[in-house]
């Protein structure tokens, strides 16, 4: 009987988990490499950061996940260097040789290089992201109760920056617990002066999607209250003044970063192997060009092809049927049979903005409102992993639906040790 190919899989995002999944057993060992311990819904981060859903909620450890799988290895590492010549990786708990190696490292949030905004604004790329942005928001409400006149203009600024499906999913959000939430715990606050502030270099909210979506979003947005400003580029953040690159100053402590993103990178791979924002190159095979046993899925892969010339969209669909084409392939060719090449049949896309609210962009269908709104959660609980998970969810949504509130307010920080 033929030995089992090794393969190493890096990364435990919607891709990572769907090939291991997928993977044959009777044909692969696999590895499976992650900073965490845990898969991530991204889709939902949101909500955790406006204290909607508990980050237990869509948060997944692999070793639950894959509790079943008796072929596959799990190791909680960073990955430092791969080395193509030896095929094998230097972690930082030792050195694993492989097969085939995955690579399904996603990507980080893009600052453009601006240092200063790196270190002073919130990003919201993991669940820690999302818990921290809970947290500094309801202390801020604690602080202000308490502040000065002349700081308080800068606590009752929110700024995000990025009308992308994250930045107005947020924008949204926040402006529903201004609405139906915040004031009902904190009485001695005048909300009115709460400022939501949604700030995009283009000329449209959901810039991406469809006209239809474009004009719903910024409707919704502009009927809730969140100010908007389009054709707008940040030119310094220093925690306290958000400077505009039309000389404009906003005075806030809060602003979220949403403006982009920007592939994660592993030392040891040419630079030819790389196109623009550090995604790699592959073929339809989702083999790195250039290299015999390494491949990219997911955000981190761009893959020109005739329906797609600028590379797939960065979805959680692309990336698992990706996943799911890579691990056949891998199958047929341990069994000397012909490859298939992978094209996304697109299926759309959408944004939820506030209750009733959300866009979808389908190929021949495009609507907003309340349908959009079922339609955007029905397919949301679909990708949760554990049916457990899908129940708390939809329990924590009809509870908030029917009552406008929640009970998840908590303010969680770690003590520091002296």
């Amino acid at each position: 009987m033929q030995a089992k190919q090794k393969i190493i899989v890096i990364g435990g995002g919607f891709a990572g988990i769907q090939l291991v999944r997928q993977l044959d057993e009777n044909l692969f060992d696999v590895l499976l490499i992650d900073k965490i311990n845990h898969h991530q819904f991204q889709p939902l981060f949101y909500q955790v950061a406006t204290s909607q859903l508990e980050p237990s909620s869509i948060s997944f450890p692999f070793r639950n996940v894959f509790k079943d799988k008796k072929n596959l290895q799990i190791r909680l590492s960073e990955v430092l260097s791969i080395h193509e010549s030896s095929n094998t990786i230097t972690t930082t708990i030792g050195d694993f040789p492989y097969d085939y190696l995955i690579l399904a490292i996603g990507c980080k949030t893009n600052f453009f290089g601006n240092q200063e905004i790196e270190k002073c604004a919130f990003t919201l790329k993991t669940t820690y992201d999302a818990i921290t942005i809970r947290n500094h928001i309801l202390q801020t409400f604690e602080n202000i109760i308490s502040a000065d006149e002349h700081i308080k203009e800068s606590l009752l600024n929110l700024v995000i920056v990025g009308a992308g499906p994250t930045g107005v999913e947020l924008a949204g959000a926040f402006a529903e617990i201004r609405k139906n939430i915040l004031p009902k715990d904190y009485p001695g606050i005048d909300f009115s002066k709460f400022k939501i502030i949604l700030v995009e270099g283009s000329k449209n909210t959901l810039n991406s999607m469809s006209e239809n979506a474009k004009i719903a979003s910024r409707k919704y947005l502009d009927e809730m209250g969140v100010i908007i400003m389009t054709e707008t580029i940040v030119n310094h953040y220093d925690g306290k003044l958000l400077t505009l690159k039309n000389g404009d100053v906003i005075k806030t402590k809060t602003v979220i970063w949403a403006a982009g993103v920007t592939g994660n990178t592993i030392l040891g791979l040419p630079e030819i192997y790389y196109a623009n924002s550090n995604r790699l190159k592959v073929n339809q095979l989702n083999q790195v060009i250039g290299s015999k046993n390494i491949f990219a899925l997911g955000d981190i892969a761009f893959m020109e092809t005739e329906k797609y010339p600028k590379g797939h969209p960065q979805l959680a669909n692309v990336a698992i049927n990706q996943a799911k084409n890579l691990a056949q392939n891998f199958k047929q060719i341990i069994l000397n049979k012909s490859t298939n090449n992978f094209e996304y049949n697109d299926l759309g896309s959408m944004a939820t903005i506030g209750r009733h609210k959300a866009v979808v962009d389908l190929p021949f269908f495009k609507f907003q409102g309340y349908f959009a709104w079922i339609v955007w959660m029905f397919l949301h609980l679909m990708l949760i992993v554990s049916v457990r998970n899908k129940l708390i969810i939809f329990i924590n949504w009809a509870w908030a639906y029917f009552t406008k509130d929640t009970s998840l307010r908590l303010i969680l920080k770690q003590k520091v040790k002296k």
